[in-house]
């Protein structure tokens, strides 16, 4: 029996080759094979890495990309914030003036400039999806209301809110300021 491989092809090869037993061979061959199965998981778990590397490429991007939205949506927020005071303080205003100096002629216009100053305030948070949060005759919801005080009544059902001593406001779909409310409770 001949224990050599037989190669065929390149004379350089079967030069090389001819008079290596078989059990060399098949030794190198498998030695080669293992190198071979090493290097094609290594080449499987680079193509894993690189997956990976993209996947978390795109959620980056995509969180960038949400941030940037929510970075232009919700801009205006701090000035926003601060604007509240200035409508609380012309609202305040607006309420003080009794009804005899709403009628005196001297006193109307300067009513008319505070009224039309209100309102126009009142345009542009709508234009900035600012809006005023619902309370009175509503149930207390914690997410947009802020209970300042409880008042005893048998007219209307607990946690209800019967007066807003604050506006609150959204901006968006966001809370920008809860509205400061009194809610009733079951009388003792």
């Amino acid at each position: 029996m001949n224990d050599e491989i037989k190669p065929q092809g390149d004379p350089a090869v079967e030069a090389e080759l001819a008079g290596v037993p078989n059990e060399l061979l098949e030794k190198e061959t498998d030695q080669l094979g293992d190198a071979l199965a090493l290097l094609r998981g290594d080449i499987e778990a680079a193509k894993q890495d690189v997956l990976y590397a993209k996947a978390e490429t795109q959620n980056v991007r995509r969180r960038l990309e949400k941030d940037i939205a929510d970075a232009r949506t919700y801009a205006a927020t701090g000035f926003a914030r601060d604007m509240l005071s200035v409508a609380d303080n012309l609202s305040r205003a607006l309420d003080a003036v009794p009804q005899e100096l709403r009628e005196d002629e001297r006193m109307s216009s300067l009513i008319a400039g505070i009224e039309a100053t209100s309102r126009g305030i009142d345009k542009v948070f709508g234009v900035h999806g600012i809006t005023r949060i619902a309370a009175t005759g509503l149930p207390l919801d914690p997410n947009q209301h802020q209970a300042m005080l409880e008042v005893p009544s048998v007219d209307v059902e607990a946690g209800t809110v019967l007066q807003e001593l604050q506006a609150g406001y959204m901006i968006k779909d966001r809370l920008l300021r809860p509205a400061m409310v009194a809610v009733a409770k079951k009388p003792d």
